[in-house]
């Protein structure tokens, strides 16, 4: 287990600095001079521009700024942006707005995802099936904005059931509705994957075995055959939390939240790119430990899994 560990952890190192060279890339390869976005219409004299240049290494090549940006990155810095804000302080306000909606989007998920997948895989072809299945399909088409705008129109407004926008009221209340809303488009593909592996398991030899041995139908299914539907569904949880921690840029603009990706959102039409960057970088090491973290996982629900 230990020497697995290890080895992801080592196998991550070259995926970390890869990604991130490829979103600083992208990020400073955008149209348009930051610094002379910072006065909008108005000119800036020569000395200025070259002074804010320097200082943030915009005169330097990208590989070279890559590289500065790395070093501090390892000091526990993540820069700052054009104004001379502390990127982190910037980050740090946000950052649990944003944990806390992915948190309760992905516990809505996972639970009533995983609840209408069994639902579903063990009435295979009957009511129960086709609704579910009906039910996702039909939530997955729909926009989120659509989504969105609809249940804040209907339950925040009309029947006053959850706030409507803002975090005054805290957590949970705050967040249960936009919550719903930005797990309602991962519990559908929870819920397939989960009805779609129940039912392929409940087919296999090793089901037939254990109720040919007198074990009784809720011990197959909840000890032997639901551990191993999990697997793939696990796989899925874990990278949509990564991504739900990324920021959700429309839900957070419908309810008001100032999370991570009402920031991004704003940093990118402002083009600071220092904020961009610094986001997306938090944001690929949690993607990077949560992926480590399923990978472990997969051998306590299927005990067939080793990792010598």
């Amino acid at each position: 287990m230990w020497r697995y560990t290890l080895r992801r952890i080592l196998q991550a190192v070259p995926v970390f600095f890869g990604t991130t060279l490829l979103i600083y890339a992208m990020v400073f390869a955008l149209p348009g001079d930051p610094i002379q976005a910072l006065a909008g219409n108005k000119p800036v004299p020569d000395n200025v521009l070259h002074t804010l240049r320097e200082r943030y290494n915009l005169n330097d090549p990208l590989l070279v700024q890559y590289g500065k940006y790395m070093w501090g990155l390892l000091h526990g810095d993540l820069g700052e942006n054009y104004t001379g804000q502390s990127v982190s302080d910037m980050l740090a306000g946000r950052w649990p707005v944003t944990a806390r909606l992915a948190v309760t989007a992905w516990i809505f998920e996972l639970v009533v995802g995983i609840v209408l997948g069994v639902w579903a895989g063990l009435r295979r072809g009957r009511l129960a099936d086709t609704l579910v299945l009906g039910g996702t399909t039909l939530v997955i088409a729909v926009p989120v904005f659509v989504l969105g705008y609809t249940a804040q129109l209907v339950f925040g407004l009309h029947w006053r059931i959850f706030p409507t926008a803002g975090v005054d009221d805290g957590w949970p209340v705050s967040y249960l509705l936009p919550g719903i809303v930005l797990g309602a488009f991962g519990l559908s593909y929870v819920a397939r994957l989960t009805r779609t592996s129940l039912a392929e398991n409940l087919r296999a030899d090793y089901v037939r075995t254990a109720h040919a041995k007198g074990l009784r139908r809720a011990r197959v299914i909840g000890r032997h055959t639901l551990r191993n539907s999990l697997i793939p569904v696990v796989t899925y949880l874990g990278v949509d939390f990564g991504a739900l921690m990324g920021g959700a840029i429309v839900t957070e603009g419908i309810f008001n939240l100032p999370g991570i990706g009402q920031q991004v959102f704003q940093s990118i039409q402002l083009k600071e790119g220092p904020v961009v960057v610094g986001a997306v970088t938090v944001l690929v090491l949690i993607f990077l430990l949560v992926n480590l973290l399923v990978d472990l996982l997969y051998g306590l629900l299927d005990p067939r899994i080793r990792y010598e």
